[in-house]
């Protein structure tokens, strides 16, 4: 068994432990933070458009992202590294390049690229821990985009600089831009993961708060219904 299986089990036991004790599960999650949007952002325009976002365990992040309006899929898988890694155990061993990672693709017409940006610094993940997010540790962990064109890099980069100039974190932004070199999905257990699974505890404790921050403070995003994997290959 792998370390990071290992990891994610602790979380897990130690999920249940806090549940059975009574913790608040609405403040275990990593905080939401109110940002403001990008002031540059792609010109909008029509058709879809995909983008691969990294942030931690790939069921938190897919989860958020499928109860977005304007987003058509958004499937759990693996960026960084080569095709021949692209497998759960191997990843998490640490040492393929890959991160856990989602590719979302979104109706232009409906939502911008920056401002998946702007949900995904705010409540996907966490943008300023390196190499970890809450319980899960190492590089497939990461914080990262990989974009597909020059002007992704650009909305991405700019953002970014904008975020750390106006100090909405305490710390500087660690996420790291790269061109998307491929994107290998996740096995099928991995996919809707958080929808199909609303009482692992894991998800309980680490992902449902990050729906609810969604709802709370994208509300004119947020959709109830997600768009799942399992229908959209139906």
């Amino acid at each position: 068994m792998s370390n990071s299986s290992n990891r994610r089990r602790l979380a897990t036991f130690l999920a249940v432990a806090a549940v059975l004790l009574g913790a608040d599960v609405a403040a275990a999650a990593e905080e939401a933070v109110v940002i403001p949007p990008p002031v540059i952002d792609e010109a909008a325009g029509s058709g879809t458009e995909t983008a691969i976002f990294a942030g931690g365990c790939f069921w938190g992040v897919q989860g958020v992202f499928q109860h977005v309006r304007g987003v058509e899929s958004a499937v759990s898988g693996y960026a960084g590294g080569t095709a021949k890694t692209a497998q759960y155990e191997i990843v998490s061993t640490g040492s393929t390049g890959h991160a856990e990672a989602v590719e979302v693709k979104f109706d232009r017409k409906q939502v911008s690229y920056g401002r998946l940006l702007q949900i995904f610094f705010s409540v996907a993940h966490n943008p300023t821990q390196l190499n970890y997010q809450g319980p899960d540790r190492g590089t497939q962990y990461r914080s990262a985009l990989f974009v597909l064109d020059p002007q992704q890099r650009k909305v991405a980069e700019r953002y970014i600089d904008q975020l750390d100039k106006a100090h909405v974190f305490p710390r500087p932004i660690v996420t790291k831009v790269s061109d998307a070199a491929g994107f290998y999905p996740a096995e099928a257990y991995h996919q809707d993961f958080l929808t199909l699974n609303p009482t692992y505890p894991y998800i309980v404790y680490n992902d449902l708060p990050k729906i609810e921050n969604l709802k709370s403070l994208f509300p004119a995003d947020y959709r109830s219904e997600p768009v799942l994997v399992g229908k959209t290959k139906g």
